[in-house]
């Protein structure tokens, strides 16, 4: 366990953007920009961080933002870091910030080839499991059985496991995160700052409307998603130093699910499907902390 770190915030995230009130991904921007530092440049493709970020020329972020395509967030970041080396600059950092939709999916063939190079910047995806800026229809990232605009029945497959993936790429670094345990957010933010090549971490951040939960209620359903398992916080060093941070503590995932209108649909079957389905995942995780 990585507990006590202190969050050193500097005033890069400002006040007065247009998230929804409670948004759980401009709580986690507070924090990733704000351990970043001025001396950074943001990344961002279409989706709710550009809306949060502000339209060009206007921010709500006191440093540089790109606003990029959707497939091209990583390919944009390499040739900025790229330019900054070739100017001799080697203190600025560039981060991505972009949404599961242009991450697990739309942006990937770009994530995967600069993840191979193992070209040098943070990417940071905001996990709000769906594209929700446009409605909420499913992406990959979206879980197994969850309501979405085009899944209404329930999406019938499982979330894409990105971070096993972006792992397998070895390169130097990543995280799983959440804005329920904000200190643990802001401490893989600072370590990913401090390192050379591609650093790559994954924030659950619950969608207040697309997942239907109340306005106060995106840390604690955060903090849910890891006590039962369904989303534990963990580190991967070059592909093979496995350390957890945070997991289940055997909470039943159905305190989770229950808090969320876009379950609501479920039987007690399928509920116990979830269940069987997030122990699997978690004693199959557990098996790399023990090597």
């Amino acid at each position: 366990m990585n507990m006590g770190y202190l969050i050193n915030e500097e005033k890069v995230f400002n006040s007065g953007h247009a998230a929804c009130p409670g948004c759980s991904e401009a709580l986690a921007m507070r924090y990733i920009v704000n351990t970043l530092g001025p001396d950074t440049i943001g990344v961002v493709p279409p989706s709710c961080i550009a809306i949060i970020s502000g339209p060009q020329p206007l921010s709500s972020m006191r440093m540089p933002v790109y606003q990029t395509t959707l497939e091209a967030s990583a390919a944009s970041a390499a040739g900025i870091a790229r330019a900054l080396k070739a100017k001799g600059n080697d203190h600025t950092k560039v981060v991505v910030i972009a949404g599961d939709g242009g991450t697990y999916d739309i942006g990937f063939q770009a994530l995967s080839s600069a993840a191979e190079r193992n070209e040098d910047f943070i990417y940071v995806c905001l996990d709000n499991e769906g594209y929700m800026n446009t409605g909420a229809q499913k992406s990959s990232s979206t879980p197994y059985l969850a309501y979405t605009a085009s899944t209404p029945a329930g999406k019938q497959t499982p979330k894409k496991n990105l971070a096993e993936i972006m792992a397998a790429h070895r390169i130097p670094y990543v995280a799983t995160a959440t804005t329920g345990y904000p200190e643990d957010l802001a401490r893989k933010v600072a370590k990913a700052k401090e390192m050379k090549g591609l650093s790559f971490i994954l924030v659950l951040a619950p969608c207040l409307d697309g997942w239907g939960l109340a306005d106060n209620a995106g840390p604690k359903v955060s903090r849910l998603a890891v006590e039962t398992g369904v989303f534990p916080l963990y580190e991967v060093e070059d592909g093979e130093r496995y350390t957890l941070n945070y997991g289940s503590k055997g909470t039943p995932v159905s305190q989770y699910l229950s808090l969320q209108k876009r379950y609501r649909h479920l039987n007690q079957a399928q509920i116990e499907e979830i269940q069987l389905e997030v122990d699997h995942n978690w004693q199959h995780l557990q098996r790399n902390f023990s090597t």
